[in-house]
């Protein structure tokens, strides 16, 4: 009978492993979308690439860091419970590499290839495991600290702070020591308008992240036992919620409507497991609202050039999702309890100040040490002439 189990939660997740894998196929194609043409082989190329260099920091380093476990033993060991730790770490792995993935998008166009490499090998290896370990592994402390002062731990079922809104606030920290696209802003401020390349891409993207995102969520049981179809339904909640208020907020804009449920789904990972149906539709609404919000403010306001407006749909959705697990998952408001609202606020701004200390120190350190932009004329051309020597179409 055990070895049953242990089979099946080896079999349960590594079909989550697979499905949040194919989701970097998602933030693949919402790049290549929304981008400009002649950045569209570089946005495919880099979530490859990034990914490959996350599985060796995560492997060597950041898995150690996060969880204390390694694999430097036989492959007899190893295999043990059907392979049950591997499969784990792999799942996890899926997590860490979303990292890269979520600044990629806010940073493309005028990035370095090789600067964001480098980048990303730090922050999976060692900025990402540090905050993961203190919210799943219940480093230093604090978790302990959290249910002696407040009555409950901080809770982040599958990720709206550990993963996201650590992505989010890291990427606004790359964008700003970035700054704008050549062009973007003129010189008195307005808005010169960069369209997205392909709203089917974009579209395929969002479609396939949000299918990929039920792996992400329910899997995060990490066995079989532990699967809940409350998880499967607050996400669809979620999801539903956040794309129909960025249709209205977003007045029918296809790029707004096609990350509305990408919004919704990112609040909702932290209390999915403890929300009723209704909360998660509320709690997927706030994301919509606050995504296009959000992403109007600091693209005409701010001058922030996001181009994903990865800050304000994994950023600041992945906060209010944390601090929203908080609301909805109070028995009060018809959740299963079992969580402190000051608790969670401050286990998401505990990630929040991480994520921003982590993202700065080591993208001031590359800026200052070999450059995190490409120059003009490279720009100019383009990152796929620039960097892959090849354009996503030629002519026969």
């Amino acid at each position: 009978m055990e070895a049953l189990i242990s089979a099946n939660d080896a079999l349960f997740v590594l079909l989550g492993a697979i499905m949040v894998l194919a989701m970097h196929a998602g933030f693949a194609f919402l790049e290549v979308g929304t981008v400009r043409h002649k950045n569209q082989v570089n946005a495919l190329v880099k979530i490859m690439v990034d990914f490959s260099v996350s599985t060796i920091a995560y492997f060597f380093i950041g898995y150690s860091i996060a969880y204390g476990i390694n694999f430097f033993s036989g492959a007899e060991v190893l295999a043990a419970k059907n392979g049950l730790d591997l499969v784990k770490f792999f799942f996890l792995l899926t997590f860490a590499a979303a990292i890269p993935a979520i600044v990629s998008g806010g940073i493309a166009e005028r990035a370095k290839f090789n600067s964001q490499l480098a980048a990303t090998f730090l922050l999976v290896g060692f900025v990402y495991p540090f905050f993961e370990g203190i919210a799943w592994n219940e480093h230093y402390g604090i978790q302990d600290w959290l249910l002696a002062t407040f009555g409950a731990k901080f809770r982040d079922f599958a990720g709206s702070v550990v993963v996201h809104a650590m992505g989010g606030w890291i990427a606004i920290v790359a964008v700003l020591l970035l700054g704008s696209r050549n062009g973007r802003y003129s010189k008195d401020g307005r808005l010169h308008a960069y369209p997205p390349s392909s709203i089917p891409f974009l579209a395929l993207g969002a479609w396939i992240l949000t299918v990929g995102w039920f792996g992400f969520n329910v899997m995060s049981a990490q066995s079989i036992q532990g699967i809940s179809g409350l998880v499967a339904v607050n996400s669809l909640m979620a999801l539903v919620g956040g794309t129909l208020a960025a249709l209205v907020m977003g007045k029918n804009d296809p790029g707004f409507v096609h990350n509305g449920p990408l919004a919704g789904l990112v609040a909702v990972c932290a209390g999915s497991d403890i929300m009723h149906p209704l909360g998660a539709l509320v709690t997927g609404v706030v994301a919509g609202v606050l995504f296009v919000w959000a992403f109007t403010l600091t693209q005409q306001r701010w001058k922030i050039d996001d181009v994903l407006g990865v800050w304000p749909l994994h950023g600041l959705c992945g906060a209010w999702g944390g601090i929203a697990a908080g609301i909805f998952g109070a028995k009060a408001l018809g959740g299963l309890g079992g969580v402190s609202f000051m608790s969670q606020l401050i286990g998401t701004g505990l990630g929040v100040t991480v994520a921003l200390i982590g993202g700065f120190v080591v993208y001031g350190t590359l800026k200052k040490l070999v450059g995190i932009r490409l120059d003009a004329e490279e720009e100019f051309n383009g990152a796929d002439l620039s960097i892959h020597k090849i354009a996503s179409t030629t002519a026969d």
